[in-house]
């Protein structure tokens, strides 16, 4: 009970933080918006007693019943709870507040990461702010490789179209794509974290003496890897370690000690699972 309020209490700040962005950074100055709440922008602006929070509502039913039958009970749950919410503070913060346009650029940038930090706090939890949400969801299931904000990118473009063509302005087609990007890169950054992780793979002669030191002093994990010279022919032994970002410098400064001629090759590493690192969720997105 206390993990399932704790992932409704992160449902709950993450869709207040979706609708704050909206009516913040993107209904003021008109800009082009994907998905659902984008084509409630469209109907909100061909019949204006229609708020843009009931006529999302209204759409979201189709798609609720498409994601319960696709995706489980789960989903359809804390769904429907997240776009309650959603909705809700969307109109609610209408009529508490009333948001002045502002630099567009400034709206856009900071617009689609606040957005972004909202909806990927809804799709850690396994929810979605339904919509073009559940597709996304859909989309998962057939590429699960693919990053979830870049699948956003997919139906939202589509959508964005739509609304620079009903709002006759091509500005807010350009403006929505920055600021679709700018909530995708956070978003992505939310469910994966920031590229903190790092694989180092080291070549040297000396190989058992760096080995040794990297798992005694720096107490990380070393595997070793069968290699042989394309030139030489000579068989070498290749030491691969996964360690945190802030322990590079130590790194390099003690194999530098051990071998000044030893080969060090740092890649990035998105997602590292296991002691120290990660652990695996089950709502893998």
């Amino acid at each position: 009970m206390k993990q399932r309020l704790k992932s409704y209490a992160l449902i709950t700040l993450g869709s207040v933080i979706y609708a704050l962005s909206f009516d913040w950074f993107v209904a003021p100055n008109h800009f082009a918006m994907g998905g659902v709440t984008g084509l409630s922008q469209i109907l909100n602006h061909l019949f204006p007693t229609l708020t843009v929070g009931a006529a999302s509502a209204l759409m979201n039913v189709p798609l609720f019943l498409i994601g319960w039958k696709k995706l489980g009970g789960h989903l359809l749950v804390g769904s429907l709870y997240a776009v309650a919410v959603s909705n809700a503070a969307i109109d609610g913060l209408n009529l508490l507040f009333v948001f002045q346009p502002m630099d567009p650029v400034l709206a856009v940038i900071f617009g689609g990461g606040v957005m972004g930090v909202g909806l990927g706090l809804v799709f850690a939890q396994g929810a979605t702010t339904g919509g073009t949400d559940i597709v996304v969801k859909l989309l998962k299931l057939k590429w699960p490789w693919l990053p979830t904000g870049k699948l956003v990118m997919i139906p939202d473009t589509a959508v964005m179209l739509l609304v620079s063509v009903t709002f006759g302005q091509s500005s807010a087609l350009l403006y929505g794509l920055i600021q679709l990007y700018a909530c995708s890169r956070a978003m992505d950054t939310v469910l994966y974290g920031a590229v903190d992780s790092r694989v180092a793979y080291i070549i040297s002669d000396h190989w058992q003496e760096i080995a040794n030191t990297l798992l005694r002093e720096q107490d990380r994990g070393v595997t070793l890897l069968q290699a042989q010279g394309a030139y030489t022919g000579v068989e070498k032994q290749v030491l691969m370690v996964a360690f945190k970002q802030k322990e590079i410098v130590d790194m390099k400064r003690r194999v530098y000690e051990l071998d000044q001629k030893a080969f060090l090759i740092v890649c990035d590493a998105r997602d590292v699972l296991g002691n120290g690192f990660s652990p695996y969720r089950r709502e893998e997105l």
